[in-house]
């Protein structure tokens, strides 16, 4: 009984070196490939966040221009948020937040409401003109010109980006 076990034990080989060698390259490979998504996808949400605080401040404002006879005069960032608590205007807790917001500068019929990512500071700009078309603009964080809040609305789309959302300049 006792040859029988060593017999076994020898016959029982276990795995050589390079073989150990190949399958750790191999799990290094798929971990190479497989990581740089999961991090694209952290900085999706974060601009899926900004998107949607500003759709949200957008039908704010319509509410807003709806409580004062169609004009956006009154629209600010204090505004949104007394009128939607959920609309964060300053950054902290890890959420998206509205950056910029206020009438358009050429009448009292447009506005535009910026919406900063968290942790990656894109931006994502919505803008109504006095004909009552929509504009929406992002950029990555750090481009120069952008967010455009001298509040003249434009349908300038020079605002170019490729993160998260934003594809040359719009979302």
């Amino acid at each position: 009984m006792l040859s029988k076990l060593r017999q076994r034990a020898k016959d029982e080989r276990g795995f050589t070196l390079i073989e150990l060698l190949v399958v750790i390259l191999i799990i290094g490979i798929l971990a190479a490939i497989a990581i740089p998504s999961f991090l694209n996808q952290k900085t999706k949400a974060y601009d899926a966040s900004a998107k949607e605080l500003a759709r949200t401040a957008e039908t704010t404002a319509e509410t807003i221009a709806t409580d004062n006879g169609g004009s956006y005069s009154t629209l600010t960032q204090a505004s949104l948020n007394s009128y939607e608590a959920t609309i964060q205007t300053t950054s902290g807790g890890g959420n998206a937040w509205i950056s910029a917001a206020g009438p358009g500068s050429s009448s009292a019929n447009t506005y535009y409401v910026v919406a900063t990512a968290n942790n990656t500071g894109d931006v994502f700009e919505i803008e109504r003109t006095a004909s009552g078309n929509i504009y929406r603009f992002c950029a990555a964080s750090g481009t120069s010109g952008f967010p455009y809040t001298t509040g003249a609305v434009t349908t300038n789309t020079a605002y170019t980006g490729t993160t998260g959302g934003c594809v040359n300049g719009s979302w």
